[in-house]
């Protein structure tokens, strides 16, 4: 078994993201065998020892069959109507199910807004930290009620990544109605089943497809991928695996595709600007600046600068480019965007005494992997 495998199998704190169609039909509304069947594997798990926050998908849908809804609808104002009664239908759905095994849930709903505000962030941390000290499962599920389409996630398999470092879970599990990651279409055949992906090198040939057939759910293997990448960089092993396969998934960890964790983990400060931060401007830094920010981690001084764009404030988080305009780290300025025109290209001695200090500090910036 790879090291993947096992550490998804041995994993004390985990994260289990599932699909809409994985839970729901369009014309059915929840799946109370599937949702069952989801929660034994849970349980189990939980029974093992192991602390377990499941990411669910799932409101949307479940709202449809009592809105007499045949098909997800496409216009938000009915998606959010859908989301806000198929959210107590989805929750109350958990609730009797896993206290079938006494184990009480609790409910997180999240916007994109939650992890690009740094407060917000951290007090999402603590409220994660005290469940499960508790020994409550987090339901999680995005704000769909009240998420606009400028502070969406657009699918919960970015967010499962999010959360899964979020909590400083050992291993993410991706649960969908496909039981692994394949090379291409597997519905068209003549497509690879991939067990291992150990690098981006075993990604190559890979052509992932966005939302499945079923109609309820916004992801595909294409979100998954993304996802799947997110964790992994940032240290987190990932499974991929059907959700019929659950049980194994969460015991074995024999089945599906995993992901080895790429990456060494990140501070939460650092995967928070490099993931789910928000850029309110840009820098475009000369190539020695790039080498000294990336290469050697150093801070960002304003003689390495050589352009600025966007409206910023000292405290914003901003992207730092190369010449070519490839993101090659983040971080948080110092600087007004108003101020810095008269002082990039320029060494420290030449800066009035006020603007003698970096632009970015090392403490505050991460490099960003390029992928091509």
């Amino acid at each position: 078994m790879s090291q993947a495998r096992q550490a998804v199998a041995a994993a004390k704190r985990i994260v289990v993201k599932v699909g809409s169609s994985s839970l729901t039909t369009a014309i059915g509304g929840l799946d109370p065998s599937r949702l069952d069947a989801l929660v034994d594997a849970l349980a189990a798990r939980s029974a093992a020892g192991s602390q377990v926050v499941l990411v669910s998908s799932g409101a949307i849908a479940a709202g449809l069959a009592p809105l007499g809804i045949g098909k997800r609808p496409k216009d938000l104002a009915t998606q959010q109507a859908a989301a806000s009664v198929g959210q107590l239908e989805l929750v109350h759905a958990y609730a009797t199910s896993f206290a079938r095994y006494d184990l009480t849930v609790g409910q997180l709903l999240l916007t994109a807004d939650d992890v690009v505000r740094r407060a917000h962030y951290r007090n999402a941390q603590r409220t994660f930290s005290r469940l499960l000290a508790l020994g409550v499962v987090p339901v999680v599920n995005e704000n769909d009620t009240v998420a606009t389409d400028e502070i969406r996630f657009g699918d919960n398999d970015r967010l499962a990544a999010l959360v899964a470092h979020l909590v400083g879970a050992d291993a993410l599990v991706l649960l969908s109605d496909v039981d692994a990651l394949y090379d291409g279409d597997p519905r068209r055949g003549g497509a690879r089943r991939i067990t291992e992906v150990a690098d981006e090198s075993d990604l190559a040939d890979v052509i992932a497809g966005s939302a499945g057939a079923s109609g309820v759910g916004t992801g595909g293997m294409a979100s998954k991928l993304a996802a799947a990448r997110l964790a992994s960089s940032a240290g987190v092993p990932v499974l991929l695996a059907s959700a019929a396969d659950a049980a194994s998934a969460l015991t074995s960890a024999a089945v599906g595709t995993a992901f080895a964790a790429t990456g060494s983990r990140l501070s939460a400060r650092r995967f928070w600007l490099a993931h789910a931060a928000d850029s309110a401007g840009r820098l475009t830094l000369d190539d020695g600046a790039v080498a000294a920010v990336v290469t050697r981690r150093r801070s960002l001084l304003a003689a390495g600068i050589a352009g600025v764009h966007g409206d910023f404030d000292a405290g914003d988080v901003v992207d730092l480019t190369d010449l070519a305009g490839t993101v090659v780290a983040r971080g948080v300025v110092a600087f007004d965007a108003v101020e810095l025109p008269a002082m990039i290209g320029r060494s420290s001695q030449h800066l009035a005494p006020e603007q003698r200090r970096e632009v970015v500090h090392a403490d505050d910036l991460v490099p960003l992997p390029h992928r091509s």
